[in-house]
Order: C-alpha cells, then structure tokens, then sequence
C-alpha cells in the first residue's frame, strides 16, 4: 500500500464517513465501503485482482515472525496472529450479531476446533498467559480461511442493507447476545458500552474498515522490525496515521 494509495483509502474513508447516514447516498455508501474493505483483506476473499495491504504484510511473512510475542515494538507486544485474530472476531461479531443479528461465522463449519484454540472471545481484556497460548498454537492457514469466510460474509450483509439501515442505533437485545455467547468478556464491558453507542453507519466506519487498518500497520510493524524491508505492496511500516 503505497504512500498515495494510503491517502486515497484515507481520503475515501473520509467520504464514506460524510456519506453514511444520508438515505439518498446508500448505494454510494455500500459502494465505497466494498471498495475500502477489499484492501484489508487477502486478494483471494474479494478476488480484487490487485494486491492488497494484507498481502503485502503477508507476503515474506516467518513462522517466527507470525507468532512473536511478546513483540518488539512500542506501539504493541502482542503478536502478528493475536492482531489477526482479533480483528477477525470483532468484524465477526459487530457485523453478525449487530447489525445483522445473525449467528457468528464463527460457529458455522467448527470454526473454533479448526483454528485450534480455546479462545472465542474478541480477545480485549486477554491476559498475557493467554496470549502467549494463543500466539504459540493457532492454525495460520485456518486463521486465513476464517478472515477470508469473515470478510466474505460482512460484504453479503453490507450489501443486503436497505436505505436508512446505518442510521439505526445497535438494538440493546443485540449487545446482550456478546455476552450471552461469550464474544465479549465481562471485563471487557467497555467495548461492548462503546459499540452500544454506534449506530450500524458507525460500525461500519470502524470495526468494519478503520480497525482493521489500525491492526495491520501494527503488524507491518512487527515485520518490519524483525525481518526489516519493505516487501511487495510498498507497506512502509513505520506509518501510524491510521
């Protein structure tokens, strides 16, 4: 992701930020978020047909350097697959519970036996201990799989949205379900507070896109710092304006 093609998704974002709420720019707004959410995942889940920011944090991308942690950086110590991870269950379950009130990809194809952990939750209040476990024993190809089905499945429910839906405000019922299913620990009742202040349009504009931007500049930081170099994509990691 290039230094120009960082300020056009920024100035995009910005757009779709501008944009969201009006009902006579839905179609715009589903639009512009399709294009903006292709860059956050692998090629391979929208078949964009150009490489996109996690690919190029990808791409190159050592065992050891996947599951570091605690990690080299100032920024975060957790490792490459906690921030995947965590990124893909938050997108799972703001977009399934909330603002479609549907079931988690989660639980669709035995997605927690295939990844190979214990951990269900979106990973906010997780101790170190856990991390660790987390980092050490992940399935990097499932994790991949899981994303891709994620990205795949918020791109159906965005899609299928009527006018008017991202100005709706996240139904109370819909924030119990985090907890009555685990996908948020009660320690970690803050965020579920934070998202319960959101209307579907602001979920959109961070959960679904910016959080994901945030994430993986941390892990081309991560990879810069161990492997060093810049890598296909033109990712320069020490970018934080996110």
């Amino acid at each position: 992701m290039e230094l120009v093609q960082r300020k056009e998704w920024n100035r995009q974002h910005k757009d779709l930020n501008e944009i969201i709420g009006k009902l006579g720019e839905h179609s715009r707004a589903v639009e512009q978020f399709l294009a903006l959410h292709e860059w956050l995942y692998p090629e391979e889940m929208s078949g964009c047909g150009f490489l996109t920011y996690e690919d190029g944090v990808l791409e190159g991308l050592e065992e050891r350097t996947f599951r570091a942690y605690p990690a080299p950086t100032p920024d975060t110590e957790n490792s490459i697959a906690w921030h995947l991870w965590h990124l893909t269950r938050v997108e799972d379950m703001t977009m399934n519970l909330l603002v479609a009130g549907g079931r988690q990809v989660l639980y669709e194809g035995s997605w927690p036996e295939r990844l190979g952990i214990s951990f269900e939750h979106s990973g906010n209040a997780m101790g170190k201990k856990e991390i660790a476990e987390l980092s050490a024993g992940i399935r990097r190809e499932e994790l991949r799989a899981y994303r891709i089905a994620v990205g795949r499945q918020t791109r159906r429910i965005i899609a299928s949205l009527e006018p008017g839906a991202f100005r709706e405000k996240v139904w109370p019922e819909r924030i119990e379900r985090l907890f009555d299913e685990g996908a948020v620990l009660p320690e970690a009742r803050w965020i579920a507070d934070y998202w319960a202040k959101k209307t579907l349009g602001g979920l959109v504009l961070m959960p679904a896109t910016r959080h994901h931007l945030v994430h993986l500049n941390r892990c081309a930081q991560i990879k810069q710092r161990l492997q060093g170099g810049r890598g296909k994509g033109g990712i320069l990691c020490g970018w934080t304006g996110c």
